[in-house]
């Protein structure tokens, strides 16, 4: 009779605690925030367009920023290090190859042949990489402060 109410216990209480207990621990791993590289790999930035801070400001009231175009390629294997965008909004829209954003709550996959621009806001953090074996190019606009 004791070994049948050990048996009993087991299966209501104890098992079950290991369960949640495993199943949270996994689940934490699962749900823990994502970091980037901490350094550019790759990269080549070809400057395509400026509208200095003069102008700006003239056009639209904005000081100590300059709006500029760039062309970003990310060879293959390379990688864009972690960065903020709390002062420096832009857009970018892949337009050939495939690179991976990286965010803290994980990664997107954008393609040269996809429709969606990534938004670079106030609260974006993040990073990239180019894990195929082609280049990667993204047309990016963004308003950079200037130093």
């Amino acid at each position: 009779m004791a070994v049948r109410a050990i048996q009993e216990r087991w299966r209501i209480g104890i098992a079950p605690a290991i369960a949640l207990t495993l199943f949270g621990t996994l689940t934490g791993v699962a749900l823990a925030k994502m970091s980037g590289p901490t350094e550019h790999k790759g990269l080549t930035i070809g400057k395509l367009g400026v509208i200095e801070e003069e102008m700006l400001r003239r056009q639209t009231g904005l000081e100590g920023y300059l709006m500029q175009l760039r062309a970003i390629t990310i060879a293959p294997g390379g990688q864009i290090a972690e960065h903020s965008h709390e002062k420096r909004p832009g857009l970018v829209k892949v337009i050939d190859g495939e690179a991976v954003e990286g965010r803290e709550t994980g990664e997107t996959v954008f393609a040269g042949d996809g429709a969606e621009a990534i938004i670079e806001d106030g609260d974006t953090v993040h990073w990239f990489y180019n894990r195929t074996d082609a280049p990667a190019t993204a047309i990016v606009c963004d308003l950079t402060p200037v130093s």
